[in-house]
């Protein structure tokens, strides 16, 4: 029996040799020391054994039992070292590559040129003024002399939440907010999402940008209103900008117009962009009426100013020779990359 178990030893260790996986490793184990294993039957084997030889033998038993165990100890740690070499050796960088280069996100369009509108208008002296999306009927009509049967308040145009609340149409009722608070001289823009009940075509959303502008002063004409849209057209546009101003109506303003620009699609001649006209609306503008002055404790003998309201789309569909308004709402990663 003592050369048997000396013979197990030998072999075992032989046999840890030779493993070179975790796997390997685990069914040398099972086959010398699992409870089918060849150490296990010689302990079972133990009843045969001559009493005084007993206590010999199982000491041997007990030796070669420990001995594989350090034997496959060492060789447990030997294939982990020789698996962590080979992770590291197929994860080896290479410090001297060139990086790969990161894509950074950049500017949606309308924000970059709303960008470019602010930065105008502050440096023409105008501050920066915001106002809650979700209105009250007193802000968005009642205040700016629109009065109950206007069609504009009619719920095909409008997106009523209740009687009194809405979803504001334009970002003229900034301008009452602030004339509540602040007393002139007042020169302000209000830029910020609206809505309207409008049918989706090339140039027309139910949710669009609006920039109101404002200026209250004394001795404000509609001169100055013409001087100042003029410019801001020149700027973002270029000098060789074509505008021109027709006679409106709005409500909140006497007298009124429509500032438009030359179709920057056909320059003049008609297409489907136009409508065939050969010009495109920019803004409704004009002098503010003296009942809007009047519900905000300005009093019009003393002061007098002007308004205006931008379409940032339409704007920027100027700006870079667009011609659908959908496509800065339908996400597609091919139009957005030209900006």
């Amino acid at each position: 029996m003592k050369q048997q178990l000396e013979a197990i030893l030998a072999s075992a260790k032989k046999e840890l040799g030779e493993t070179r996986t975790a796997r390997e490793l685990d069914a040398v184990r099972v086959r010398f020391l699992g409870k089918k294993g060849e150490l296990t039957a010689i302990l079972k084997g133990m009843k045969n054994v001559a009493p005084e030889e007993r206590p010999v033998i199982g000491q041997l038993v007990n030796d070669v039992r420990a001995a594989v165990e350090t034997a496959l100890d060492q060789q447990g740690q030997i294939i982990e070292r020789l698996a962590l070499d080979a992770r590291l050796k197929s994860e080896t960088l290479d410090v001297t590559m060139p990086g790969e280069d990161i894509v950074l996100g950049h500017k949606h369009p309308l924000t970059a040129v709303l960008d470019e509108i602010k930065d105008i208008f502050i440096g023409l002296g105008f501050q920066i003024a915001e106002g809650p999306e979700v209105e009250l009927d007193h802000y968005n009509f009642e205040a700016l002399n629109i009065p109950k049967d206007h069609p504009a308040r009619d719920t095909q145009d409008t997106f009523y939440i209740s009687d009194n609340i809405l979803l504001r149409t334009q970002t003229s009722s900034v301008q009452v907010r602030v004339m509540e608070k602040q007393k002139p001289p007042i020169r302000i823009i209000a830029p910020g999402r609206v809505f309207r009940s409008d049918a989706v075509d090339a140039t027309h959303s139910p949710l669009f940008h609006q920039i109101e502008g404002l200026v209250v002063d004394k001795g404000i004409t509609m001169s100055d209103l013409k001087g100042v849209l003029e410019l801001f057209a020149k700027r973002l546009y270029g000098e060789d900008t074509i505008v021109r101003f027709r006679p409106h109506h709005f409500p909140f303003t006497e007298p009124s117009a429509e500032m438009d620009i030359q179709c920057y699609q056909c320059h003049g001649k008609g297409c489907r962009l136009c409508k065939g006209e050969g010009w495109i609306e920019l803004l409704g503008c004009g002098v503010v009426h003296p009942k809007v002055l009047e519900v905000c404790d300005i009093d019009p003998e003393v002061y007098s100013g002007y308004a205006f309201g931008i379409g940032l789309e339409r704007t920027v569909m100027g700006r870079f020779k667009i011609d659908d308004i959908r496509s800065f709402y339908e996400n597609d990663i091919r139009f957005l990359h030209q900006f």
